[in-house]
C-alpha cells in the first residue's frame, strides 16, 4: 500500500520545498503555481485516478461471467496512466488489478511477460496483451462488443 503512494508523496514534498524557496524570494504567485503543478503531478501518479482495484482472483471470476477485460496496472506507470485517460469513461467497464497490492495479479503479469512485471497487461477472453492500443481496448469495452 505504501509503495503506491511513494511517488505522489515525493511530488508533494518536492513541490513544497520548491514553492517554499520561491515564496521566500517574494514571488508568491509563482510559488502557488509551482505548488499546484506538483500537487497535480502527485494526483496523476496516485491510485486515485484509476477505477477501484479488485483482486486478480475476483477479476478472473467476474470476467468469466460477463466477458469484460482485466487490466493489470501499477501506480506511477506512465503507460497505465495513458491507457486510463485514453479510455475515459469506458475505463470503469474493465476490471482493474493493481499488481503492487495483489501478488496473484503480479504472478499473472509475470507469466504473460516472460517473468517481467510489464504493465499495462490486459487479458481479454483469457488471452494477455501487453500495453495494447487504447483504441483497440475501447472497442473491446463497447457494449456491442
Amino acid at each position: 500500500m505504501m509503495r503506491a503512494w511513494l511517488l505522489p508523496m515525493l511530488f508533494v514534498l518536492t513541490g513544497s520545498l520548491v514553492a517554499a524557496g520561491v515564496f521566500a524570494s517574494g514571488k508568491t504567485g509563482q510559488g502557488v503555481l509551482l505548488l499546484l503543478l506538483f500537487v497535480l503531478l502527485a494526483g496523476l501518479n496516485s491510485p486515485l485516478v484509476f477505477p477501484r482495484s479488485i483482486g486478480a482472483v475476483e477479476a478472473r471470476r467476474r470476467s468469466a461471467v460477463d466477458g469484460r477485460p482485466i487490466v493489470y496496472w501499477r501506480p506511477g506507470c506512465q503507460f497505465c496512466l495513458r491507457l486510463r485517460f485514453r479510455l475515459g469513461r469506458d475505463a470503469h467497464r474493465a476490471y482493474w488489478v493493481n499488481i503492487w497490492r495483489d501478488p496473484d495479479g503480479a504472478a499473472v503479469v509475470r507469466a504473460a511477460n516472460d517473468g517481467n512485471e510489464t504493465v499495462p497487461t490486459v487479458v481479454v477472453a483469457g488471452e494477455p496483451f501487453t500495453n495494447p492500443d487504447p483504441g483497440w481496448l475501447r472497442e473491446k469495452l463497447s457494449p456491442s462488443a
